[in-house]
C-alpha cells in the first residue's frame, strides 16, 4: 500500500517496514517464486533462541495438491480468502529440549520471533504474510504427521497483494491496515500497575 501513513504513524523513530507490514487478505493471482520464499524462511532462521535452540519449524504448501490438505483443517471463515494464497505455511515448534522430555519454556516464545521475521522480511519483498490463528489444531498435526512433543501454532497465507474487489463484501471495509495502541498503554517502568479497563 502507497498511502500507509493515511492509516499508520509512528509516534517514534522506527524503520518503515514496521508500518508497511500489515496483514491483507486479498490476494493476486501471482505465484511466490523459490528463491523469494526461501528469503523469508532465511530472515527466520536468524531470529533469536533461548540456548540458540532454534525450535522453530515451518511446513509449506505450494502445489495445488499441498494447498488443499491445508485447506482440510483451516475454518470455512478463512478458507473464503486464504484459498487464493499461492503459499500456506504452518508455524509450529518442538516444544522439549533436543536432550529429554523436559519442556522448553521459550518453545513459542521463540518460534513468534522467528516468525515475525519472516512477515517483516515478507514486507521488504513487496509479499503479505497473514498469519491465522482459525484452524483445527488437533487435525492440523494429524494431517501434517506431525509427532506429540510439537505444536501448530499459526497458518500464515503468504503471496502478493491483490485487489480487495477479490474479497467477499463483508471484508471490504477491514482490508486496511489496522493501527495499534499507544505505547503508554502498555508499557510499565519498574511495576505492573493495573488499571480500571481490566
Amino acid at each position: 500500500m502507497k498511502n500507509i501513513e493515511k492509516f499508520r504513524q509512528a509516534d517514534y523513530d522506527i524503520d518503515p517496514i514496521y508500518l508497511k507490514r500489515w496483514s491483507p487478505r486479498s490476494f493476486a493471482n501471482k505465484d511466490v517464486d523459490q528463491p523469494t520464499l526461501n528469503s523469508l524462511f532465511e530472515a527466520a532462521r536468524w531470529a533469536p533462541s533461548a540456548a540458540n535452540i532454534q525450535p522453530w519449524q515451518f511446513i509449506y504448501a505450494k502445489s495445488a495438491e499441498d494447498r488443499e490438505t491445508f485447506l482440510s483443517f483451516i475454518k470455512d471463515g478463512n478458507i473464503s480468502w486464504c484459498k487464493h494464497a499461492p503459499v500456506l505455511i504452518a508455524v509450529v515448534s518442538k516444544c522439549n529440549w533436543p536432550k529429554g522430555n523436559d519442556l522448553n519454556p521459550t518453545h513459542a516464545f521463540d518460534t513468534g520471533t522467528a516468525w515475525g521475521y519472516l512477515a517483516l522480511e515478507a514486507a521488504r519483498k513487496g509479499l503479505i504474510a497473514h498469519a491465522m490463528g482459525g484452524f483445527n489444531r488437533e487435525k492440523a498435526k494429524q494431517v501434517l504427521l506431525l509427532p506429540e512433543n510439537y505444536q501448530v501454532h499459526a497458518i500464515v497465507a503468504v503471496g502478493y497483494q491483490g485487489y480487495k474487489e477479490s474479497l467477499n463484501e463483508k471484508y471490504h471495509e477491514r482490508e486496511i491496515p489496522s493501527n495499534r495502541k499507544a505505547i503508554e498503554e502498555f508499557i510499565y517502568e519498574g511495576k505492573f500497575k493495573s488499571t480500571t479497563q481490566e
